[in-house]
């Protein structure tokens, strides 16, 4: 297994007072996997995720990522988060490098596995353009090619599109799935976008709302290759749509009505 998620559970103390932000989880991800977690806001999606990344520990339970437990930054995995990283006075390619860098990569072999990223991610000819000079799409595909250029076993992703625009964020949909169709690297993507979910990922874990907890657990069963532009038009996207909707449907009128 690449992720092994046990009893894993997260407290916080705010003014003397603790919450519970997750509830203990128990959950397996499978090497080569492309999970999605999916919940309203504020369900401890991204808690789970910074847990397995540890930038945060767990309160109780562990989580063991490629068979060590995870016991501060886990440097075997790439996080994308919402908001890019890149440096505004490095290009494109100098971005893409900085892990490399900070690996100690001998330039020769740096400059290599940047010219692949930047084919990877079709930005060739903007190589030498800064952030402010590329486009929302753009950066964030420097921004995927920066955190799959150490090439990390696993990758995880808390709603990486989802500032972007409608048609882009398909565009964005399209790329990453090419890639990871190419790779099988491990993913775990946070959203809170039911056709997101759908479109992109093998198994879907719905969460509740907080104290968030695992309310359910989604195959996918979607054939691959995917076209991401027209997968929404099939009559099984749209079953599934359905099936995640039903499973969260109540918690989110419960969020409305607190409201």
């Amino acid at each position: 297994m690449a992720i092994e998620i046990e009893g894993a559970a997260k407290r916080y103390l705010r003014h003397g007072r603790e919450i519970e932000a997750l509830a203990p989880v128990t959950l397996t991800i499978e090497d080569g996997a492309f999970v999605a977690f999916l919940g309203p806001s504020g369900c401890g999606k991204s808690t789970m995720l910074n847990m397995i990344a540890g930038i945060i520990p767990p309160s109780d339970g562990r989580i063991v990522h490629d068979g060590r437990v995870v016991d501060g930054i886990n440097r075997r995995v790439g996080y994308m988060t919402q908001v890019d990283s890149l440096l505004p006075w490095r290009t494109a390619e100098d971005n893409i490098g900085l892990p490399l860098e900070l690996q100690g990569m001998a330039k020769p072999d740096a400059s290599a596995r940047i010219d692949r990223m930047l084919n990877m991610v079709k930005l060739e000819q903007f190589r030498r353009h800064f952030p402010v000079e590329l486009s929302g799409g753009m950066r964030k595909r420097v921004a995927l090619a920066q955190v799959l250029a150490y090439d990390p076993p696993t990758l995880l992703m808390d709603e990486p599109f989802g500032a972007l625009d409608a048609q882009l964020k398909l565009v964005m949909q399209a790329e990453l799935t090419a890639i990871w169709e190419e790779s099988r690297k491990t993913v775990v993507f946070v959203t809170h976008d039911i056709a997101e979910a759908v479109a992109l990922a093998d198994r879907v874990v719905v969460f509740t709302t907080r104290p968030g907890r695992v309310q359910s657990v989604h195959e996918i069963d979607l054939p691959r290759p995917r076209d991401i532009f027209r997968i929404r038009f099939d009559r099984r996207f749209q079953e599934l749509y359905e099936t995640l909707w039903s499973a969260l449907e109540p918690d989110i009128r419960r969020e409305e009505d607190a409201a």
